[in-house]
């Protein structure tokens, strides 16, 4: 591929992805607003945003295996975990966010155990096969990401929420 066909391609899907995300979150606040055809809407429309960044990713090369696929799930976790996240709330802090200091905390709690996650998953799919999940259900804590597999805790270890609260998957 030509290198200004993969560039436009790669902020092509940067920009589809966080369109995809953003009429989602626009979804869930029309959804709270007693707004049900707008988050309707909203999401029909974050599902189209869905498909054009799949096909951009896709032209991009970058579905591949099962192996593959988790371990860029596992370097971009660890990334955020050792470089990214760190260096937002040191920058949050400094500049006295503390709006920002929570979102890069919350987040950079839940980045470390989904690398542990992917890493255990891509050492059990090394043979083809699927993983085992404990209990069936893997559960996130809606305020700050927190992720469990099985039993959800009464209340979040990161940011204090109900147990209850948790979507699960």
């Amino acid at each position: 591929m030509h290198a200004m066909t993969k560039e436009f391609l790669e902020t092509a899907f940067a920009g589809e992805s966080q369109a995809h995300m953003r009429y989602l979150i626009f979804a869930d606040k029309a959804e709270k607003d007693g707004q049900p055809n707008l988050a309707r809407l909203f999401r029909a429309i974050a599902y189209a945003e869905q498909v054009h960044a799949t096909n951009h990713f896709r032209e991009l090369g970058n579905i591949q295996g099962a192996t593959e696929n988790l371990q860029a799930c596992i370097d971009g976790e660890n990334f955020e975990v050792d470089e990214m996240y760190p260096v937002y709330q040191n920058a949050a802090e400094f500049q006295q966010e503390k709006g920002a200091v929570r979102s890069a905390h919350f987040a950079l709690e839940a980045e470390k155990i989904h690398a542990v996650m992917y890493a255990d998953a891509q050492e059990k799919t090394q043979g083809g096969g699927d993983i085992d999940i404990d209990i069936g259900i893997v559960s996130i804590c809606p305020i700050c990401g927190y992720t469990v597999e099985g039993e959800v805790p009464k209340f979040c270890p990161v940011c204090g929420a109900k147990g209850e609260t948790f979507k699960g998957f």
